[in-house]
């Protein structure tokens, strides 16, 4: 029996799909070999606008705009052709990302392979120092066990821009997939650029400070490839330790690697049994960032992410932007108002946060689902360096986590947020929200509308500043619906209301 040849769709942050169905080795050679295309297309700006033009995915106006020009125009100043292969530690990653490299070498390209899972924003230090020509990620970061995924790294260390990820597509089956066989995966290479990634962390994190607390913690990277990295990077002082489901389960104990609520009932419990101060999760490749309190309690993004926030500007004296996706809290404007700090808003997809991560002096960059980047790091998320970030707001502030967020919520404003991911299939979830944008309500779940937005999906906005948002994915059936509102119970009553509009579409 042949393979499927899928059609390939780049999603949020990499190509992702189902494991033995569409994503095969076959497959992978296709995308890698596009890849290759467009690594060797950069070199000649007008093969490939003319290329992304034939296949309908610019037009010749849009492909002639100063930011696809800027895209070419980096990429052609050439670096050593050098591409970094890594992969987590789902189900045949080790061998997809062989088959990639094999692809990279069939066209001409030196590789560095990671002889071992390894967490992603580690891949991306590796292309950023080592001045490759750009990476590939093997994984599907939080996505269900029988995922697997594609991710390209720019030579930035962050994810592959909209332009390049859609240039790529065109590129598929350009040309059949050139296999090679390498006698040396350059993986020698990469020791330094470990090395160099501890350090890196060391001098962005005071490591000192948290090893002498008193304290306890427990981590959590869920199975996936974070591993025993933050306890590593922790030991050696009175501070304790213990990394629970730290070893690989390509099943992930039978949940999505996803550091949210309902994934993370091991560690609330460890968390309460061990009286820890705090618990800390990374999803599967260790690129996102998971909490839960010293009450067993899980902590939202929209409760982190301004506590890091605070802790940047008032204990470490930075300034510059905030970056929030369309899903993020409302109390990140509350802070950068009182703080005279520009905020921006992008979609839902942390490749526009490393976008102006690139233009703009921005402090932080955050999205709902866990991803943070922070100045004077490399323009993408990091899981490792974000938990040991949030421990050291913890220990700086002398308090729990939960007397942190009532002091937050006391100067700010009190929020609260809530996520539900509905199995809808893909058609009858875009009609939804293209209906509500179309003819939005007048008021919702007893609340009065004020406001559409349309950024990316549709988001229903009330007079309280709570909001409500409907996104539905498009390349698996999944509509999120997302709230934030000033108390729990509002939050369930605007969700309940979603979910109930939701199943009553057609």
């Amino acid at each position: 029996m042949s393979e499927t040849l899928a059609p390939i769709k780049f999603g949020t942050d990499g190509w992702r799909a189902l494991i033995a169905r569409e994503f095969t080795f076959a497959n992978v050679e296709r995308v890698a070999q596009a890849y290759a295309d467009y690594l060797a297309a950069t070199g000649n700006a007008s093969l490939l606008l003319d290329q992304l033009v034939a296949v309908g995915q610019i037009s010749r106006d849009e492909a002639e705009t100063k930011m696809f020009q800027g895209v070419i125009s980096k990429a052609i100043k050439g670096t050593p052709a050098l591409v970094v292969v890594g992969y987590d530690r789902r189900f045949l990653s080790e061998q997809f990302a062989g088959r990639a490299a094999e692809v990279m070498v069939g066209n001409g390209f030196r590789i560095a392979l990671f002889q071992e899972a390894t967490p992603t924003p580690l891949i991306s230090w590796a292309v950023k120092e080592m001045k490759a020509s750009g990476g590939i990620v093997l994984t599907a970061s939080h996505n269900p066990p029988d995922f697997n995924g594609f991710k390209i790294k720019a030579p930035w260390g962050g994810s592959a821009a909209p332009e390049t990820t859609a240039a790529v597509e065109a590129l598929v089956d350009s040309h059949p997939a050139k296999r090679g066989t390498f006698t040396s995966d350059g993986h020698e290479l990469l020791e330094p650029v470990v090395k160099s990634y501890r350090e890196q962390i060391a001098s962005y994190i005071d490591l000192d400070r948290l090893r002498a607390s008193p304290h306890t913690i427990v981590v959590d990277p869920m199975y996936g490839s974070g591993g025993r990295w933050v306890e590593s990077l922790l030991a050696g002082g009175t501070l304790k330790v213990e990394t629970i489901r730290g070893d690989r389960d390509p099943l992930f104990g039978g949940i999505n690697p996803e550091p949210i609520d309902s994934n993370l009932g091991p560690l609330k419990d460890r968390v309460v049994e061990v009286k820890a101060l705090v618990g800390l999760a990374t999803d599967g490749d260790a690129d996102r960032v998971g909490a839960v309190n010293e009450t067993g309690e899980t902590m939202t993004m929209h409760d982190v992410v301004p506590l890091v926030l605070l802790h940047m500007v008032r204990n470490r004296q930075m300034t510059g932007g905030i970056v929030r996706t369309f899903s993020q809290s409302v109390l990140l404007g509350r802070i950068a108002a009182a703080h005279d700090l520009k905020i921006y808003e992008t979609p839902i997809g942390f490749k526009y946060i490393a976008d102006l991560m690139l233009k703009e002096d921005i402090l932080i960059g955050a999205e709902e689902s866990g991803g943070i980047g922070v100045k004077g790091h490399i323009p993408e998320r990091d899981g490792l360096l974000n938990s040991l970030l949030f421990l050291e707001a913890i220990i700086a502030a002398g308090k729990t986590p939960s007397e942190m967020l009532r002091e937050l919520h006391r100067e700010f404003g009190e929020f609260h947020f809530g996520r539900r991911d509905l199995h809808i299939e893909v058609g009858r979830g875009m009609n939804l929200v293209k209906s509500l944008a179309s003819q939005p309500p007048a008021e919702f779940a007893g609340s009065k509308v004020t406001e559409v937005q349309t950024i990316d999906g549709v988001k229903l906005m009330f007079q309280d500043e709570s909001w409500l948002l409907f996104r539905q994915s498009g390349t698996e059936p999944v509509l999120r619906i997302y709230a934030e509102a000033t108390s729990i119970n509002q939050v369930n009553i605007l969700l309940d209301g979603a979910q109930q509009a939701a199943h009553a579409t057609s």
